[in-house]
């Protein structure tokens, strides 16, 4: 992108070395999540001209001095925020963004620090592990912050990335999962992932009158949160005392959100902000994924080439799960 919202230009150039703590990557994949879509429009700061594009995965081709954890040959993935590598987040630890604060993975190579890329499970394709480090790092640490285990139930919001990865990771954790959508179609293909319980929000538009009755009026211990202001005051009704709501999506606009604050207080009930996660929980993440044998949902796979077509799918609502592009 040569400026914000600026359509996307192809250009050639030199591929620069590997430095010190480095390594190049040939990159073989990426996937559209919404941020980029946001990205694309012009509206998140950054550098111009810039390479879009957060999530990337590939074979390393050359490796820089000083880096003894990957060799020539690996496939890895590209961590979302490569400067987070663990802890709490702080300013610093998620300054770093490629396809924001320097340039992505839309590319056919690309040099990055070796300490932000993560081994890709060995039974996944490029492609499929290029759809993890957005939205499948981002349902895992919803499902981390919520300690989510054996006989717990999650309610997951939608049918895209985030909430289907959310739905296979919590079901390997031994969860219930309550999935919600709008498309009795989509919420067929969310069954055949794990998901035990389904509600269509058209049909059912006190959603959360629903989950308290599948949950014997308990309520779940985890709302994955990804409607925005016109979800959020239903999440509230719908997770148990000391429950969890993660915050993770804002897909019904930035309006501020109705709340009653005396129901948050008096059940005591955690609302938290997740941005994805560090390259630690990517690791633990795909631990799991492999331990698992866990693939993603990809519903529609384009050409780097055909970015505008797979951004117009986003915009119309019309995947399932992941959107996948090749690269080369």
């Amino acid at each position: 992108m040569s400026g914000p919202g600026a359509p996307l230009e192809m250009l050639d150039r030199s591929v620069d070395p590997p430095g010190a703590g480095q390594v190049l990557v040939k990159v073989n994949a990426s996937s559209l999540n919404f941020h980029d879509n946001v990205n694309l429009m012009g509206l998140l700061p950054g550098p111009w001209p810039r390479v879009p594009m957060s999530d990337g995965a590939g074979e390393v081709v050359a490796i820089g001095p000083d880096v003894d954890a990957l060799r020539v040959g690996q496939r890895v993935m590209g961590a979302f925020h490569p400067g987070w590598l663990d802890g709490p987040p702080t300013p610093e630890a998620k300054r770093e963004l490629p396809g924001d604060s320097e340039d992505g993975w839309l590319q056919q190579y690309r040099v990055a620090d070796a300490a932000g890329l993560v081994p890709t499970p060995d039974h996944l394709s490029d492609i499929e592990a290029a759809t993890l480090p957005c939205a499948a790092v981002t349902a895992w640490s919803a499902l981390q912050e919520a300690n989510i285990g054996e006989g717990d139930v999650v309610v997951s919001q939608g049918t895209g990335g985030v909430s289907l990865f959310t739905v296979q990771l919590a079901r390997a954790l031994g969860a219930t999962v309550i999935l919600t959508s709008s498309s009795d179609d989509k919420l067929k293909i969310g069954s055949g992932l794990g998901a035990t319980h389904l509600i269509n929000y058209r049909t059912t538009p006190q959603w959360e009158a629903e989950v308290k009755r599948l949950t014997e009026g308990r309520g779940a211990d985890l709302i994955v949160e990804l409607g925005g202001p016109a979800t959020l005051a239903q999440s509230v009704q719908s997770v148990r005392a000391g429950g969890t709501i993660a915050v993770i999506g804002v897909l019904s606009g930035f309006d501020p959100a109705p709340l009653s604050i005396a129901e948050v207080m008096l059940n005591n009930l955690r609302i938290i902000g997740i941005t994805v996660g560090s390259v630690r929980a990517h690791r633990d993440m795909c631990a799991l994924i492999s331990q698992a044998n866990i693939k993603p949902h990809i519903s529609h796979v384009f050409g780097w080439d055909k970015v505008d077509e797979a951004v117009e799918v986003m915009r119309a609502n019309e995947h399932v799960g992941k959107i996948a592009l090749t690269i080369g």
